[in-house]
């Protein structure tokens, strides 16, 4: 695929390398607005109308003219305003208007002053304090401008957007489609779930994590179960996920030493990069192009499986579904207990981030074994840790990328 595959390759240059060749390949089509809960904008969203759409009181109080206030008399109510109910009456000279949060403001208003620094005496408002002009009033547009920019095409809808496009009184919005990605796992050891296990077998659980996360994405997902090392097989199955599927991502069979012809048929069968990346867990990955799908091969081992798919897949896929993409915070934290590392690769260690006395500590899951994974079941973070670096001291400053919304 382009890329100088000699040596370990570091994570940088195999996402870039990757991001540089693909494109977005999302149809788009509108829904009605509670149905696109997770889908992608695929347009960006202008707002037809100003938020507020009129000036209107913060706080229940009185609105009054600052010239009324002069003279430090108390000022007769007029009348009173509500939220849906504005106050439409004659307003003389020394007078004031009840007037309730979100109630628009009567024409002339200069202020509106809390109740709480007012004192009444059936229909006499005295006031405790002098506003400033425009002291408590939210002004026409504040929030939003009619014909502002809202949201931008490729922000995926969360329930932060949902009830923002509402208050637009947007009814339908255009959206991507889902990304369909087919998936499955290879190896005669892997048995299905819910059946006896014999000697040598064991079960297959990278499909679940794999299927959890592209759930977690948003995209629809074509599950092709377990496929056993067989050559008609196998080509069946590639051949399905590329008529039907954007994406393949399949477990196992990347590493050097397993089955040759799950790599002669993928080569035969596309254009695929076989590679050895500079991270641990996670070396053995591999990328390319079957003729209708993109293919992403992660290894075998359940913690490499799921550290390639949140720190390379997950990207790969979101521009493919045409989302903007944002990579997870990374923060200092102190090392609350020496971890181990040899120079050589960025590690991906699971780890435990915690409020400190003096600031964040983290420390460590245990094993960090790739066959582990109960190492990432008890982490709420990666201990990212530079390729080059050795054996950490406890009260060292080391990275932590707390975990996003895939693994969360």
């Amino acid at each position: 695929m382009g890329f100088d595959t000699s040596g370990l390759l570091p994570l940088s240059d195999a996402l870039q390398g990757m991001l540089a060749q693909l494109d977005g390949c999302c149809d788009s089509e509108q829904l009605p607005l509670p149905e696109a809960l997770g889908r992608v904008l695929a347009m960006d969203i202008a707002s037809p109308l100003s938020v507020p759409p009129f000036d209107n009181s913060a706080m229940d109080g009185y609105a009054v003219r600052l010239a009324d206030l002069a003279g430090g008399a108390p000022l007769i109510m007029a009348g009173k305003a509500f939220a849906g109910q504005p106050y439409q009456g004659e307003w003389p000279a020394g007078h004031c208007v009840r007037i309730m949060t979100g109630a628009p403001v009567p024409a002339g208003t200069d202020a509106v002053v809390m109740q709480e620094e007012t004192q009444a005496d059936g229909d006499r408002i005295t006031f405790l304090t002098t506003p400033v002009p425009g002291q408590n009033i939210r002004r026409r547009g504040e929030d939003i401008r009619e014909g502002a920019s809202v949201l931008a095409a490729g922000t995926r809808l969360t329930a932060r957007e949902m009830p923002l496009l509402a208050s637009l009184g947007i009814a339908t919005v255009p959206v991507r489609r889902p990304l369909k990605v087919a998936i499955f796992s290879t190896g005669d050891e892997l048995k299905p779930i819910g059946t006896p296990l014999a000697h040598g077998d064991i079960y297959d659980s990278n499909r679940y994590g794999v299927r959890a996360m592209l759930d977690r994405m948003g995209c629809d997902c074509l599950d092709l179960g377990i496929i056993p090392d067989d050559p008609a097989q196998l080509r069946a199955a590639f051949q399905k996920a590329d008529r039907e599927a954007d994406a393949l991502i399949t477990t196992g069979g990347v590493s050097v030493g397993e089955a040759d012809f799950t790599k002669q048929l993928l080569e035969e069968l596309g254009e695929i990069g076989f590679w050895k990346l500079a991270i641990k867990p996670g070396k053995p990955f591999a990328f390319g192009r079957l003729p209708h799908a993109w293919f992403f091969g992660l290894p075998g081992n359940p913690v490499s499986a799921m550290v390639t798919f949140d720190q390379l897949v997950q990207p790969a896929l979101a521009k493919l579904a045409g989302q903007r993409f944002e990579r997870s915070l990374q923060l200092p934290a102190m090392a609350a207990e020496p971890l181990k590392k040899a120079p050589g690769r960025l590690d991906f260690q699971r780890g435990i981030l915690t409020q400190g006395q003096n600031g964040l500590e983290v420390r460590s899951t245990g094993s960090q074994d790739s066959a582990v994974f109960s190492s990432l079941s008890r982490a709420n973070c990666y201990i990212v840790l530079e390729r080059e670096r050795g054996r950490i001291a406890a009260g060292e400053t080391v990275t932590v990328e707390p975990f996003g919304g895939l693994l969360l």
